[in-house]
């Protein structure tokens, strides 16, 4: 029984009434686009039929081409063969590190047409178009929310499941989130990469500098719904809910003292 790509290629051969020596272009059944190359059809149909002849021997998984199984391979060997000559940092990849040159020469070929905001890699302008286009694409399959990137999904799978991949070498405290991991690491090394332009104090995460920031400003962003009071902090509006819904979470855990 022909396949369904062998299908497509008797249909191409039909339509055109001449072989590849003959007749330079051949075209996909499927989709219509056309390819000088027979080859080149041969590898474009399995985008159709979702065939994946090559497989990772490490770990099983398949792929349509044998350039992106090579590629994939050098995720098990570590192996990365090209170095930066501006900051020496290696790659895997030499498309990697063609990207990798535009930071270096501050080079932004792709550009926003909706804030004319320019960035340096394709995938960064398609998350950002998300920011105007609303789209969630990534699914948690736990909760069903949504997210922008595939890099939000996977830390938000991390609320689920617990996972702490990030361990501090110096205390051994564990995060989920690398950025956690950046933050909790200068306690140790005391940096304070973060200054207020105001007043010159200096912060350890942008979280603390963006709180004081406000103390210049006297901005307060957070309104109680219940009596429109405002507040500088979330965490201030959050403690004066309480007022409203008569919460109170901390209990005395000796109760002679707290009858007495």
């Amino acid at each position: 029984m022909a396949t369904r790509a062998e299908s497509h290629l008797k249909q191409e051969e039909g339509d055109s009434g001449r072989g590849e020596k003959d007749f330079p272009t051949h075209k996909c059944g499927e989709c219509g686009k056309k390819f000088r190359y027979l080859s080149h059809l041969k590898r474009h149909l399995r985008t159709h039929t979702g065939e994946k002849p090559y497989r990772c021997e490490e770990c099983n998984k398949g792929f349509s081409l044998l350039s992106n199984q090579k590629k994939h391979m050098l995720t098990h060997t570590c192996e990365k063969p090209y170095q930066c000559e501006e900051c020496s940092r290696w790659f895997g990849r030499l498309g990697e590190l063609k990207t990798h040159m535009r930071i270096h020469r501050g080079e932004k070929p792709y550009r926003c047409e909706e804030r004319n905001k320019s960035f340096s890699q394709l995938s960064h302008l398609k998350r950002h178009m998300r920011t105007h286009t609303g789209e969630k694409p990534y699914q948690c399959e736990e909760c069903s929310k949504w997210f922008v990137t595939l890099v939000q999904l996977r830390s938000h799978i991390r609320t689920h499941t617990g996972e702490k991949p990030y361990r501090c070498e110096e205390c051994s405290r564990q995060f989920s989130e690398l950025t956690n991991l950046k933050n909790h690491m200068r306690i140790h090394t005391g940096e304070k990469p973060h200054r207020c332009e105001e007043c010159s104090r200096q912060f350890s995460a942008i979280g603390n500098l963006k709180n004081h920031m406000i103390t210049h400003t006297g901005e307060k962003p957070y309104r109680c719904e219940e009596c429109s009071r405002q507040f500088s902090r979330l965490s201030t509006l959050k403690q004066h809910m309480r007022t409203h819904t008569g919460e109170k979470p901390f209990r005395c855990e000796d109760r002679s003292a707290a009858s007495s």
